[in-house]
């Protein structure tokens, strides 16, 4: 995603994908030197299903460095990953088309076996983010309304069919783009697309299972942890939104041995761009340019990070933030968003017992800067009171 920053003048690239890729390559780094049996990349490559070229070549570097070690590797395809229209080419459509060399794209609920994975001794049923052609296409159902929603409704049987026709001595692998039941979101919500399928929690820790590799919800979490199989979402590798802000970011490598508990390696992603949320309501008129520096980190805690300042205030101090100064404090920071809240003060009331016929306008006007604390009233007032003499001469 570049949706924040600027572009890196020697690449083109922008400097957020670059972010992407540097954890990226962290991940394929730890596959070569750990010698992993396979990697599992759990669907949304992309924002969308048109990425950019450069964007596909820089990912393609990195998978074809898999497949050059000879590394098994999964591409599940996500929602971002697919266009809504029947028979359109998904983001990834060339490792599949390509064959790539180790690579093996997954666009339909599948179920693989040892012959199907470079005979690695593992199963691996493969839910990719559900599409009506995806799914006509996996059961041979004919392309109605009815029976889609039918097989909708049934999907649960769909994998539980392939759990009990697997091979009871060798462990299964289940991995899915979808949300789980009682799974808990982050803040990437708002680029989620299109209505979630949603899994069952029994379905999803069915004790066949040795490990169950998920995608899609940005958030990291262990959906059945403290038990076996480890339900596992690791999240996105680089923080999406300020909805993440507080959140790390991971990757993990996982030891699956049939007859033992399955191990989760958590391994945090370092080097993450930071992302800063804070906010203020302005109490006083006086110093409003200090106390909004006062409610940021120190320069050196915001180098390099991307930064939102969201701040409350009666509308009337509009003009008394210096948004120019503030940048400047800022200057060291990838990104600086200043949210400006003002607010509109309730209608000034008269007092109890006081009619507005009874009140001149002086009077009126005294209430009014009283009720909005205009400092020093009595210049205004006295000059207010000069206008409306001449207005009386001339009339």
């Amino acid at each position: 995603m570049a949706n924040y920053g600027r572009h890196d003048p020697e690449t083109g690239l922008p400097l957020r994908v670059l972010d992407f890729l540097k954890s990226l390559d962290t991940i394929v780094e730890a596959a070569v030197s750990e010698k992993v049996d396979m990697v599992i990349f759990a669907g949304d490559a992309y924002k969308d299903r048109s990425p950019a070229p450069t964007f596909q070549r820089e990912w393609g570097r990195r998978i074809m460095r898999l497949s050059q070690a000879k590394i098994p590797t999964l591409l599940l395809i996500g929602n971002h990953d697919i266009s809504p229209s029947v028979g359109r080419a998904h983001a990834l459509q060339e490792f599949k088309t390509l064959r790539v060399p180790y690579v093996r794209v997954l666009d339909q609920p599948c179920f693989l076996k040892p012959e199907d994975l470079w005979g690695l001794p593992i199963q691996v049923i493969g839910m990719p983010w559900i599409a009506r052609s995806g799914l006509m296409a996996a059961t041979g159902e004919t392309n109605s309304s009815e029976a889609f929603s039918r097989i909708e409704g049934n999907i649960g049987e769909l994998i539980e069919g392939w759990v009990e026709e697997a091979d009871p001595s060798l462990p299964i692998i289940l991995t899915a783009h979808a949300s789980i039941e009682g799974a808990k979101f982050g803040g990437e919500r708002l680029v989620m697309l299109g209505n979630d399928l949603v899994l069952s929690g029994s379905l999803v820790k069915n004790p066949r299972f040795s490990y169950v590799a998920m995608g899609h919800i940005h958030k990291p979490q262990d959906v059945n942890e403290g038990q076996q199989p480890p339900v596992v979402y690791p999240g996105s590798i680089e923080r999406v939104d300020f909805g993440e802000a507080k959140e790390e970011r991971f990757f993990v490598i996982v030891e699956i041995e049939k007859g033992k508990d399955t191990k989760v390696n958590w391994i945090q992603l370092k080097g993450v761009r930071k992302f800063i949320d804070r906010r203020t309501v302005l109490r006083s008129s006086e110093n409003v340019n200090e106390a909004l520096k006062e409610a940021l980190p120190g320069p050196q805690e915001m180098s390099g990070a991307i930064v939102r300042l969201s701040v409350e205030y009666p509308r009337e101090w509009d003009a008394l933030i210096d948004e120019t100064a503030l940048r400047k404090y800022a200057e060291d920071v990838f990104e600086f968003h200043l949210v400006k809240r003002p607010q509109s003060e309730s209608r000034v009331r008269i007092a109890e017992g006081q009619v507005v016929s009874s009140l001149s306008p002086l009077d009126l006007l005294s209430q009014y800067f009283d009720a909005a604390k205009v400092k020093d009233p009595d210049d205004l007032l006295n000059l207010a009171q000069g206008i409306l003499s001449e207005d009386t001469l001339d009339s």
